[in-house]
């Protein structure tokens, strides 16, 4: 291989790990881009519908205005429609009469009926809507039959795209509705009729057409797009090699490449398990060539494809609907997402550094990594867009919608010449360049398309639940909570993680935080203050959003830990232990902010005041994760721990150190904080050096 071609060239990998990438795209296009695998005339339907789906939304983004409600209802009527081609019935495949249910390489007849009705009834808001705004609270027989119809088209779509989780607790709520009364005293509820029901809940925008649904078919879809066309035109590929280029001759250099090319992915993708198809098929193999156990190497590009959904200024699906459900502008949840976010990075690029020190590891030779200058001047194309997507947010603060739509416009751009200018270098004819850059936008148009299907059905499915609870389950469920919690705000945020956690098993990151926001969020809040403590509004939604990232490697079933498995060919229920291991410091990021809303910059304008925070958050993350790791620089001795538990204590939370020993200044205790530190480093290098490991080249160095 020339050192000109370094850039473009993948790891050697050996057949067991391609088999592995294999796995692990399948299970990615299992959990984004429907199961089907279709042959014939009917491969291109949903291609079509994909595309017509774009452009639609890039037109709502543009120059076509239509109502909110006409958009929603478009918008999910796209979603059914792909659902039902895109998703057999079954997964376990039938034989004999029933083998339709489970067909897989073409669409059955049943399947057009169910999916040209239940796309029919999505936007049967859309075409009665001034009808049903003239009728309200006296729905017709029609009305209320094609509502219905849409709650029953709408569960069994989430059954088959996002699993049976989120059916069964909107179906649990659903009669919860109807059948309060006769519950317990605690749980009783008055009740409602099925009008009222069908009314909120298919008929108006306080259930499936509410909010969620709204910021997925206005903001998150254009954003999903973008990072579909980033990944198509190669950007994933440049943000790793990148990343390799910069870090790959460190110790553990892979390890800490994966962690900054998954976050530079993360900026454009909403999914945990692309951004490890993407990156881990490059990252895990060479993770495993310097040494690191396929568990680890794919417990660390879980934890930091996981991760990438925090990564600011560009986060996942759900921080568009906090900002919605928070009353915010998006940049708030960006200055309040920063700090935790970027804690998150620095703290997982340490753990890879101790356990590339536990192992004994070295970096990549020079010949394994590609060439820096090559590699950026190669992608600098790359960055254009990127850019116009930051300063669209950042300076003249337009809204995500447009941010995105001209992004959009300037990847379009970016595409249309990559392939032909390309040409033009090796010279070849360039005008099949062009329609190279013609079939690369529509594939990931396509893609874009296929990958907001789990978006768009798990917003409106999730809306059945905020719907039922807006029926006057909020201060039922706050009471409850309560009466759990015993009005401990501690013992609270621990049974909203618990249940974040187990949701998530079931649910995507959007889902799992939408009804736990709807659920927990506000009983956060509420008992706080009835108890004499203040948690900002923001910092219990961000609460909620973190633990259901956090789930996506929770085993057993976390599939993110599944596809990184498969890559490195590990057993997928460790990967996942280790990988949740390693996130463990996120989740004490998540209680920190709660009881130290500092760490969210709450109310907080000081660059330099942001600046110490940060610094001082990263050494409590790292004493942290060097407690639960074992390690600072050598191993830790068991007296050791305690100091580092204390450490992460006063450095994440000042004000209850101070508060106990009398200061008033509470960033005085971080002088206290970094001297035990610095101590116990100190220690461990004495005993490193004693034990002959550090030579005084190695010192240099280091």
């Amino acid at each position: 291989m020339s050192m000109d071609d370094r850039e473009e060239a993948p790891p050697t990998i050996d057949e067991d790990t391609a088999s592995g990438i294999e796995e692990a795209k399948r299970i990615a296009e299992e959990e984004e881009a429907g199961f089907r695998h279709l042959t014939g005339y009917s491969r291109f339907i949903v291609p079509v519908i994909a595309i017509a789906w774009c452009l639609f939304q890039l037109s709502i983004a543009s120059w076509l205005i239509l109502d909110t409600v006409y958009i929603r209802s478009i918008h999910l009527g796209f979603a059914m429609l792909i659902a039902y081609l895109s998703y057999p019935t079954f997964k376990r495949p039938f034989k004999g009469f029933f083998s339709f249910l489970s067909a897989r390489t073409h669409i059955p007849v049943f399947n057009y009926v169910m999916a040209l009705l239940a796309c029919g009834s999505a936007i049967y808001i859309f075409i009665e809507y001034k009808g049903l705004a003239g009728r309200m609270g006296a729905p017709l027989t029609r009305d209320l039959v094609i509502g219905s119809f849409v709650v029953i088209f709408l569960l069994e779509a989430s059954r088959r795209v996002v699993g049976p989780a989120l059916s069964i607790i909107a179906g649990l709520f659903t009669l919860y509705a109807f059948f309060g009364p006769y519950m317990p005293g605690l749980i009783a509820f008055k009740g409602v009729s099925v009008g009222r029901y069908v009314g909120q809940i298919s008929l108006s925008t306080e259930g499936i057409y509410g909010i969620p649904l709204d910021v997925s078919a206005t903001i998150v879809f254009l954003f999903v797009l973008f990072g579909a066309m980033l990944n198509r035109a190669g950007g994933g590929r440049f943000f790793i090699n990148l990343a390799l280029s910069l870090l790959g001759r460190f110790k553990g250099g892979p390890a800490k490449a994966a962690i900054v090319g998954s976050g530079l992915t993360g900026l454009v993708s909403g999914s945990s398990i692309a951004n490890i198809v993407t990156t881990g098929t490059f990252t895990i193999p060479l993770m495993k060539k310097v040494g690191y156990p396929g568990t680890k190497a794919a417990a660390v590009e879980v934890a930091a494809s996981t991760d990438g959904q925090l990564a600011p200024p560009i986060m996942g699906a759900a921080a568009f609907i906090i900002a919605e459900y928070v009353n915010v502008p998006y940049l708030d949840v960006v200055k309040a997402a920063a700090i935790p976010a970027f804690v998150s990075y620095a703290s997982l690029f340490y753990i890879s550094h101790i356990e590339a020190s536990k192992l004994g590891l070295r970096g990549l030779s020079k010949e394994d990594i590609p060439q820096f200058f090559k590699v950026l001047f190669s992608g600098l194309h790359y960055l254009f867009p990127l850019g116009v997507l930051v300063y669209e947010l950042m300076v003249p603060r337009h809204s995500p919608e447009l941010a995105a739509f001209r992004a959009i416009i300037a990847m379009t751009i970016v595409m249309i010449f990559q392939e032909p200018i390309k040409r033009y270098i090796r010279k070849e004819p360039v005008a099949p360049g062009f329609m190279e850059s013609i079939k690369l936008i529509l594939d990931a148009m396509v893609a874009g398309g296929r990958n907001m299907v789990t978006v768009a059905i798990a917003t409106a499915a999730a809306g059945i639940i905020v719907g039922v609870v807006t029926m006057g389950l909020g201060g039922i469920i706050t009471e409850v909570i309560a009466t759990i919690s015993g009005g401990n705000i501690f013992a609270l945020v621990g049974i909203a993680a618990i249940a974040s956690l187990l949701l998530g098993i079931g649910l995507p990151t959007t889902a799992t935080y939408i009804v736990m926001a709807a659920l927990t969020a506000p009983a956060i809040v509420t008992i706080g203050a009835a108890n004499g403590f203040i948690v900002p509004l923001m910092a219990a939604h961000l609460f909620c959003f973190y633990f259901g990232i956090l789930a996506d490697d929770t085993p057993p079933v976390g599939l993110a830990a599944y596809a990184a498995a498969a890559i490195a060919k590990s057993p997928p229920i460790p990967t996942g232990i280790q990988g949740f291991l390693y996130d463990i410091r996120t989740a004490l990021i998540a209680f920190m902010f709660i009881f130290n809303y500092d760490l969210i910059l709450h109310n907080i304008n000081s660059w330099g005041l942001a600046l110490l925070i940060f610094v001082t958050a990263c050494i409590g993350n790292c004493a942290f994760a060097s407690a639960t790791q074992g390690w600072v620089t050598w191993k830790n001795k068991w007296y050791e721990i305690p100091f580092l538990l204390a450490v992460a204590f006063i450095m994440m939370q000042p004000g209850f150190v101070a508060g106990w020993v009398g200061l008033e200044n509470k960033h005085l205790m971080y002088i206290p904080g970094i001297a035990i530190f610095f101590g116990i480093f100190m220690l461990q290098r004495r005993r490193r050096l004693a034990a002959g490991t550090l030579t005084p080249t190695l010192r240099h160095s280091e």
